[in-house]
Protein backbone atom coordinates (compact mmCIF):
# COMPACT_ATOMS: atom_id res chain seq x y z
CA UNK A 1 0.00 0.00 0.00
CA UNK A 2 1.41 3.39 -0.98
CA UNK A 3 2.04 5.98 1.68
CA UNK A 4 -0.14 9.11 1.78
CA UNK A 5 1.26 12.24 0.21
CA UNK A 6 3.07 14.69 2.48
CA UNK A 7 1.25 18.02 2.68
CA UNK A 8 3.90 20.79 2.67
CA UNK A 9 1.44 23.04 4.51
CA UNK A 10 0.61 20.56 7.31
CA UNK A 11 2.25 20.67 10.76
CA UNK A 12 1.62 18.18 13.57
CA UNK A 13 2.36 19.33 17.12
CA UNK A 14 2.35 16.58 19.75
CA UNK A 15 2.34 17.85 23.35
CA UNK A 16 2.61 16.38 26.83
CA UNK A 17 2.52 17.68 30.39
CA UNK A 18 5.84 19.51 30.05
CA UNK A 19 4.34 22.20 27.83
CA UNK A 20 2.36 23.47 30.83
CA UNK A 21 4.96 22.76 33.52
CA UNK A 22 5.30 26.48 34.28
CA UNK A 23 1.78 26.40 35.80
CA UNK A 24 0.52 22.82 36.19
CA UNK A 25 2.18 19.95 38.04
CA UNK A 26 3.52 17.20 35.81
CA UNK A 27 3.44 13.56 36.86
CA UNK A 28 7.00 12.40 37.52
CA UNK A 29 9.11 15.50 38.19
CA UNK A 30 10.49 16.35 41.65
CA UNK A 31 7.15 17.89 42.62
CA UNK A 32 5.06 15.62 40.41
CA UNK A 33 1.54 14.38 41.06
CA UNK A 34 2.60 10.76 41.54
CA UNK A 35 4.76 11.76 44.51
CA UNK A 36 1.67 13.21 46.22
CA UNK A 37 -0.96 10.68 45.17
CA UNK A 38 -1.09 6.92 44.77
CA UNK A 39 -1.96 6.36 41.14
CA UNK A 40 -3.76 3.13 41.94
CA UNK A 41 -6.13 5.04 44.24
CA UNK A 42 -6.96 8.07 42.09
CA UNK A 43 -6.28 7.37 38.42
CA UNK A 44 -6.93 3.74 37.57
CA UNK A 45 -9.90 1.75 36.35
CA UNK A 46 -9.78 -0.28 39.57
CA UNK A 47 -9.81 2.89 41.68
CA UNK A 48 -12.93 4.14 39.93
CA UNK A 49 -14.74 1.02 41.10
CA UNK A 50 -13.21 0.85 44.59
CA UNK A 51 -12.74 4.52 45.49
CA UNK A 52 -15.00 6.56 43.16
CA UNK A 53 -15.06 9.56 45.52
CA UNK A 54 -11.25 9.72 45.54
CA UNK A 55 -11.11 9.58 41.75
CA UNK A 56 -13.73 12.31 41.34
CA UNK A 57 -12.03 14.50 43.96
CA UNK A 58 -8.65 14.07 42.26
CA UNK A 59 -9.92 15.07 38.83
CA UNK A 60 -11.94 17.95 40.24
CA UNK A 61 -8.74 19.17 41.91
CA UNK A 62 -6.91 18.93 38.58
CA UNK A 63 -9.72 20.74 36.78
CA UNK A 64 -9.66 23.58 39.30
CA UNK A 65 -5.92 23.89 38.71
CA UNK A 66 -6.50 24.07 34.96
CA UNK A 67 -9.23 26.69 35.34
CA UNK A 68 -6.76 28.83 37.29
CA UNK A 69 -4.07 28.47 34.62
CA UNK A 70 -3.63 30.41 31.40
CA UNK A 71 -2.16 29.57 28.00
CA UNK A 72 1.57 30.23 28.11
CA UNK A 73 3.86 31.50 25.33
CA UNK A 74 4.27 27.96 23.96
CA UNK A 75 0.52 27.38 23.64
CA UNK A 76 0.06 30.80 22.06
CA UNK A 77 2.92 30.32 19.60
CA UNK A 78 1.52 26.96 18.44
CA UNK A 79 -1.84 28.60 17.79
CA UNK A 80 -0.13 31.34 15.76
CA UNK A 81 1.15 28.72 13.31
CA UNK A 82 -2.40 28.58 11.95
CA UNK A 83 -1.82 31.99 10.37
CA UNK A 84 0.17 30.24 7.62
CA UNK A 85 -0.17 26.46 8.11
CA UNK A 86 -2.74 23.74 8.62
CA UNK A 87 -1.96 22.66 12.17
CA UNK A 88 -3.04 19.47 13.94
CA UNK A 89 -2.39 19.57 17.69
CA UNK A 90 -2.24 16.09 19.21
CA UNK A 91 -2.06 16.20 23.00
CA UNK A 92 -1.91 13.70 25.83
CA UNK A 93 -2.97 16.52 28.16
CA UNK A 94 -6.52 16.64 29.48
CA UNK A 95 -6.63 20.43 29.90
CA UNK A 96 -8.02 22.97 27.41
CA UNK A 97 -5.07 25.34 27.21
CA UNK A 98 -4.49 24.74 23.50
CA UNK A 99 -8.09 25.62 22.74
CA UNK A 100 -7.95 28.70 24.94
CA UNK A 101 -4.78 29.80 23.13
CA UNK A 102 -6.63 29.66 19.82
CA UNK A 103 -5.76 26.27 18.29
CA UNK A 104 -8.72 24.99 16.30
CA UNK A 105 -7.79 21.35 15.55
CA UNK A 106 -6.96 19.64 18.86
CA UNK A 107 -6.99 15.87 19.32
CA UNK A 108 -7.09 14.75 22.98
CA UNK A 109 -5.72 11.20 22.91
CA UNK A 110 -6.21 10.76 26.68
CA UNK A 111 -9.55 12.56 26.91
CA UNK A 112 -10.53 15.91 28.42
CA UNK A 113 -11.44 17.31 31.82
CA UNK A 114 -14.16 19.29 30.08
CA UNK A 115 -16.08 16.20 29.04
CA UNK A 116 -17.76 13.45 31.05
CA UNK A 117 -19.54 10.21 30.42
CA UNK A 118 -21.95 8.11 32.44
CA UNK A 119 -20.32 5.35 34.48
CA UNK A 120 -21.56 2.53 32.25
CA UNK A 121 -21.26 4.35 28.92
CA UNK A 122 -18.60 5.19 26.36
CA UNK A 123 -20.51 8.20 25.00
CA UNK A 124 -18.99 11.49 26.12
CA UNK A 125 -20.67 14.86 26.57
CA UNK A 126 -19.46 18.37 27.32
CA UNK A 127 -19.73 19.72 30.87
CA UNK A 128 -17.92 23.01 30.34
CA UNK A 129 -16.26 24.45 33.41
CA UNK A 130 -18.37 22.71 36.03
CA UNK A 131 -16.90 20.01 38.27
CA UNK A 132 -17.74 16.30 38.21
CA UNK A 133 -20.45 14.86 40.43
CA UNK A 134 -21.14 11.26 41.39
CA UNK A 135 -24.74 12.32 41.97
CA UNK A 136 -25.00 12.68 38.20
CA UNK A 137 -23.70 9.12 37.72
CA UNK A 138 -20.79 10.52 35.73
CA UNK A 139 -17.05 10.12 35.49
CA UNK A 140 -14.27 12.11 33.80
CA UNK A 141 -13.90 11.40 30.10
CA UNK A 142 -10.22 10.58 30.52
CA UNK A 143 -8.21 7.42 29.98
CA UNK A 144 -7.42 5.87 33.36
CA UNK A 145 -4.58 3.42 33.93
CA UNK A 146 -5.85 0.00 32.93
CA UNK A 147 -8.19 1.40 30.26
CA UNK A 148 -7.74 1.25 26.51
CA UNK A 149 -6.70 4.36 24.61
CA UNK A 150 -9.26 5.14 21.88
CA UNK A 151 -8.34 4.14 18.35
CA UNK A 152 -5.33 6.16 17.21
CA UNK A 153 -5.76 5.40 13.50
CA UNK A 154 -6.81 8.94 12.56
CA UNK A 155 -4.01 10.48 14.63
CA UNK A 156 -1.40 8.23 13.01
CA UNK A 157 -2.58 9.43 9.59
CA UNK A 158 -1.93 13.02 10.67
CA UNK A 159 1.73 12.22 11.39
CA UNK A 160 2.09 10.49 8.02
CA UNK A 161 1.02 13.57 6.04
CA UNK A 162 2.88 16.28 7.99
CA UNK A 163 5.86 18.09 6.51
CA UNK A 164 6.87 19.29 9.98
CA UNK A 165 6.45 17.50 13.33
CA UNK A 166 7.06 19.26 16.65
CA UNK A 167 6.98 17.25 19.88
CA UNK A 168 6.85 19.27 23.09
CA UNK A 169 7.02 18.41 26.78
CA UNK A 170 6.73 14.64 26.81
CA UNK A 171 9.12 11.96 28.03
CA UNK A 172 7.62 9.50 25.51
CA UNK A 173 7.12 6.76 28.10
CA UNK A 174 3.34 6.19 28.18
CA UNK A 175 2.11 3.58 25.73
CA UNK A 176 0.71 3.52 23.13
CA UNK A 177 0.96 7.26 22.40
CA UNK A 178 4.74 7.20 22.91
CA UNK A 179 4.94 5.34 19.58
CA UNK A 180 3.26 8.10 17.56
CA UNK A 181 6.53 9.83 16.53
CA UNK A 182 7.59 6.79 14.52
CA UNK A 183 4.78 7.57 12.06
CA UNK A 184 6.46 10.84 11.07
CA UNK A 185 7.91 10.69 7.59
CA UNK A 186 11.63 10.56 6.96
CA UNK A 187 11.47 13.68 4.77
CA UNK A 188 9.60 15.70 7.40
CA UNK A 189 11.36 18.26 9.57
CA UNK A 190 11.19 16.79 13.08
CA UNK A 191 11.97 18.52 16.39
CA UNK A 192 11.66 17.30 19.99
CA UNK A 193 11.56 19.90 22.78
CA UNK A 194 11.67 18.25 26.21
CA UNK A 195 13.64 18.47 29.45
CA UNK A 196 13.20 14.73 30.05
CA UNK A 197 12.88 12.01 27.42
CA UNK A 198 12.99 8.23 27.73
CA UNK A 199 14.37 7.58 24.25
CA UNK A 200 14.91 10.04 21.45
CA UNK A 201 12.87 9.07 18.40
CA UNK A 202 14.96 8.51 15.29
CA UNK A 203 15.50 11.51 13.05
CA UNK A 204 14.38 14.18 15.53
CA UNK A 205 16.44 17.22 16.42
CA UNK A 206 16.55 17.29 20.24
CA UNK A 207 16.24 20.60 22.13
CA UNK A 208 16.43 20.11 25.94
CA UNK A 209 14.91 23.48 26.87
CA UNK A 210 11.72 24.65 28.54
CA UNK A 211 8.79 24.79 26.13
CA UNK A 212 8.07 28.45 26.85
CA UNK A 213 11.59 29.32 25.65
CA UNK A 214 12.10 27.00 22.69
CA UNK A 215 8.67 26.78 21.07
CA UNK A 216 8.19 30.51 20.28
CA UNK A 217 11.60 30.55 18.60
CA UNK A 218 10.79 27.51 16.45
CA UNK A 219 7.40 28.94 15.51
CA UNK A 220 8.94 32.28 14.54
CA UNK A 221 11.39 30.49 12.24
CA UNK A 222 8.67 28.40 10.61
CA UNK A 223 6.41 31.41 10.07
CA UNK A 224 9.27 33.27 8.42
CA UNK A 225 9.88 30.30 6.09
CA UNK A 226 6.36 30.36 4.67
Amino acid sequence: MSKPEIDPNHIVVFTGAGISADQLATFTDDNGLWLKYRVEEVSSAQALKAYPEKVIDFYNFRKQEVLSAHPNPAHIAIAELEKKYRVSVVTSNVDNLHERAGSTQVYHVHGSLFEARHLESDVSFSIGDRLYSLENNERPHVVLFGEQVPNLYEVKKLFKTASKVLIVGTSLTVKPVCNLPKYARGRAEKILVSKHVNKRPYGFEFIPLDAIIAVPLIVKRWLNQH
